[in-house]
């Protein structure tokens, strides 16, 4: 009798959430077995809860969601969705798209965001680098080579961003960055001894979407994606082997190997920098050709696009000021500059 009253071994592990359903994956913050359904939950309702203790959003409110296709962005659009339709943020959700003009990378990545305005019913708008400055990242890069296009993929990409903002009448633009892109960006500016750069950036971060998912770990949103079938775009960039920030990904990694938490201890590190009160920092303006925001009289999308034009490609690279430091530059307008106005 007392061997019979004895629980029978089970060999899978039950979840410990719902104790009913086998236990799918470990989550990295508490430890816990958990189920797929269980982990769909508690991955969408630590979002929803984030974006009501922050009040990101206001009802009427019209996002932008930036989506490239590829899964951080796809699992952005698809969680924000659902929680808008489910909670009633009374929010207009909307795709952004960036073409940077990449043939067998760019291209496909867009037929994916194009199934997606389908699944998710949210209108799609794609801005062109060809459009807006008259320049393919393909003809960028036999200009300038492999070692310096992210620079210009990487300024003229946020410009096109806050125009397609403008273009939309958008409130807020949303992106699926993760803890892991956050500490990138905290090295790199280091790296690069742009003070002014770290400082903006951690403005933008603390009042955007993607901080606040930032504790959200890369392998959780692999996770989430793989697990429900999103449909999403996996191909790197084919220009993107030699990019600085992939050097600084790699040392990333290597510390993540031996501590684990090094991604959270760097943005931590980030969040308290300060900068002495002594420190001279640049004024932001309006850049004098186009009109956009810039602490220089030209913005730096207007620098690297007179290189461009002029067969200069260099000369908005690095520390060189440019046309910035030279005061007799000419002030006629090309006809590839971008224009607020005209945008």
């Amino acid at each position: 009798m007392e061997a019979d009253s004895k629980p029978k071994k089970s060999g899978a592990r039950l979840c410990c959430v719902c104790n009913q359903n086998r236990a799918a994956l470990k989550r990295p913050k508490t430890l816990e077995q958990i189920c797929r359904e269980c982990f769909y939950a508690v991955f969408e309702e630590e979002i929803h809860q984030v974006i009501l203790e922050n009040q990101l959003f206001k009802p009427g409110e019209r996002i932008a969601i930036g989506a490239s296709g590829g899964k951080d962005s796809t699992v952005l659009a698809y969680v924000l969705s659902e929680l808008n339709r489910r909670h009633n943020y009374g929010l207009d959700l909307f795709l952004l798209s960036v073409d940077e003009g990449i043939t067998g990378y760019r291209d496909d990545s867009l037929e994916t965001v194009k199934r997606n305005e389908l699944q998710y019913g949210l209108p799609l708008k794609i801005v062109s680098y060809e459009d807006l400055y008259g320049w393919t990242m393909d003809e960028i890069v036999k200009m300038i080579g492999l070692k310096n296009n992210c620079t210009f993929c990487g300024v003229f990409r946020r410009q096109a961003l806050d125009r397609g903002a403008a273009l939309l009448k958008v409130d807020k633009v949303a992106t699926g960055h993760n803890a892991d892109d956050i500490a990138e960006t905290v090295l790199l500016n280091i790296l690069r001894g742009d003070i002014a750069s770290f400082n903006s950036d951690f403005i933008i971060i603390r009042f955007s979407l993607w901080l606040m998912l930032g504790c959200q770990n890369l392998n959780k949103f692999s996770t989430y994606a793989y697990f429900k079938k999103l449909d999403y775009f996996s191909t790197e960039c084919i220009y993107s082997p030699n990019a600085y920030r992939g050097f600084a990904r790699e040392f990333i990694k290597d510390l993540e190997r031996i501590r684990p938490r090094a991604i959270l201890d760097i943005i931590k590190s980030g969040e308290d920098f300060r900068i002495s009160t002594t420190t001279k920092m640049p004024e932001q303006g309006t850049c004098e050709r186009c009109g956009y925001i810039s602490s220089q009289k030209w913005c730096k999308a207007c620098v690297l696009l007179e290189g461009l034009n002029r067969g200069l490609p260099k000369l908005g690279i690095g520390r060189n000021q440019g046309l910035n430091s030279d005061g007799k530059k000419d002030r006629k307008r090309d006809s590839r500059t971008p224009s607020i106005e005209s945008k």
